[in-house]
């Protein structure tokens, strides 16, 4: 049953990891949301054309391979530009080069502008109760 709520997922930039983006389209469909996937290798521009053409709720950004910071550079401002100032924004995965902080990454990533930033290897299932809350559909 769907629950009304649309999120754009995708892997960013030259990063072709599809493995984890099926388990993410998945696991996000049979919560019942309406799951628009640009795939993989996806430039910012492809979130945005499909989360203002689909009116979502909310955007999901992966990245494995290490330069998700790089990528997602500027990626709040551009959202801003295309009237997307409501949508939630949350990225996961690994996504800088080597082991950092996590404190640190964190931080940098709440600064560019996403609402909630994750880990490697945090199950999707976590990011799906925060996606409710966040949208309020659960308290």
């Amino acid at each position: 049953m769907k629950n009304g709520k649309t999120i754009v997922i995708g892997v960013i930039g030259s990063d072709c990891h599809a493995v984890g983006n099926k388990i993410i389209d998945h696991v996000l469909t049979q919560q019942g949301f309406n799951v628009i996937n640009v795939g993989v290798i996806s430039p910012q521009e492809d979130f945005i054309n499909a989360a203002v053409e689909t009116d979502a709720d909310a955007i999901i950004i992966s990245s494995l391979y290490g330069h998700g910071e790089l990528d997602c550079q500027g990626f709040k401002e551009k959202c801003n530009e295309a009237g997307l100032q409501d949508v939630k924004l949350y990225v996961g995965g690994n996504i800088v080069v080597g082991k950092q902080v996590w404190e640190d990454v964190n931080k940098r990533f709440l600064d560019m502008g996403f609402d909630r930033v994750y880990k490697p290897g945090t199950p999707i299932e976590v990011t799906a109760e925060d996606i409710k809350k966040d949208l309020g559909m659960i308290k």
